[in-house]
């Protein structure tokens, strides 16, 4: 299998739309953070050290120990374009910090890549496993039994008495971060929104953007996770946002069931009408799409829009980005370019709705 499969094709197994409870939540994900002990962070090793971190854990796959998880693709980041950085980025496949700190980073990917692991990222090992809808239990699961494969092999930087030292004093511990990622159109049109994170916040968890820290709710998608990773078991970090993501997946649902009794006709025109324009325009910036495709989704799930499927909207997030785009079309765009080429992209999938 080539990399360039990874590259190529925007769809992923976790933009299926095939979970639990995929109306509202997109992808459930867990991530770990490790390191091996004796060896600097990746940020203040020198050259060699880095090489011997990324040789000894691509060890690990090429040893056959990791089998379970298909024909996995072990890819170094020095052989990718600045673009195919990007695309995987895109993807959630790889961390900006990997593709912008490549310097002896890998990847190792399973074949349905819902197994990414990243290795001289922030810290030498990033685990990560994602799953279509809410489905947090099996992608701590997985991750774990990775985590316990690799730490038979390698001796991880651990302290009795803080757990896991990672380059982020806020990783220490447990070193995990799981989150969900959910789209909430109802809670953000009946004013409930800024109720309901502040209740999250209160109760030890982040609320961030489609890609994470720094980036804005866009779409209506909050990736809702842990903040604190040490003090807390594991077990306990995943059961903490289980049940409240479970709330929160209530409370939207709620609100969608109120937005239909008690304002339908404003809500179908607000919805047919994004659907008008996403078949129609010729130009569409990134913003725009994001929050008119969030219209879509909510009008599929409210069963005012058919013929679309929740897997062409996971697949739009991606392949209207500006990466995959370039990707798609072999060339550097300009943004205005960029804006008409997922204009196009975004009527030609919506008229074959699939």
């Amino acid at each position: 299998m080539s990399k360039r499969k990874y590259v190529k094709q925007p769809l992923s197994e976790w933009m299926k739309g095939e979970g639990p409870d995929s109306d509202v939540v997109i992808s459930s994900r867990v991530r770990i953070a490790r390191n091996i002990r004796s060896m600097p962070f990746p940020m203040m090793a020198e050259p060699q050290q880095s090489q011997s971190v990324m040789e000894q854990l691509l060890d690990v796959a090429e040893s056959g120990r990791l089998n379970g998880l298909g024909q996995l693709e072990r890819i170094r980041l020095s052989d990718l374009t600045e673009l195919e950085k990007l695309v995987l980025v895109e993807k959630h496949l790889i961390s900006p910090n990997l593709a912008n700190e490549s310097r002896n980073g890998a990847l190792i990917l399973s074949p349905n890549e819902a197994i990414s692991i990243m290795i001289n990222e922030e810290d030498h090992l990033r685990i990560q496993c994602l799953c279509s809808g809410f489905q947090i239990r099996q992608a701590w699961d997985w991750a774990s039994k990775i985590d316990d494969i690799f730490e038979e092999q390698v001796d991880y930087a651990f302290d009795e008495k803080h757990g896991y030292l990672t380059s982020c004093p806020t990783n220490v511990g447990t070193g995990i971060r799981a989150s969900v990622m959910m789209h909430l159109p109802a809670l953000v049109i009946t004013g409930q929104i800024n109720r309901i994170l502040s209740a999250v916040t209160q109760v030890g968890l982040a609320v961030r953007g489609l890609y994470g820290e720094g980036s804005e709710a866009a779409g209506n998608l909050f990736q809702v996770s842990n903040q604190i990773t040490l003090g807390q078991s594991e077990q306990e970090i995943i059961e903490n946002l289980h049940q409240v993501a479970r709330q929160m997946i209530e409370h939207e649902k709620a609100a969608r069931t109120k937005l239909l009794s008690e304002s339908r006709p404003r809500v179908e025109d607000r919805i047919r009408r994004s659907f008008g324009i996403l078949t129609q325009a010729m130009i569409m910036d990134s913003k725009e799409a994001s929050q008119r495709l969030s219209d879509i989704r909510l009008g599929v799930h409210l069963g005012l829009i058919d013929d679309v499927k929740d897997q062409t909207l996971n697949e739009l997030l991606v392949s209207t980005q500006p990466g995959f785009l370039q990707q798609t079309y072999g060339e550097a765009l300009s943004p205005e370019q960029r804006d008409m080429t997922r204009a196009e992209l975004i009527r030609s999938r919506l008229a074959t709705g699939s």
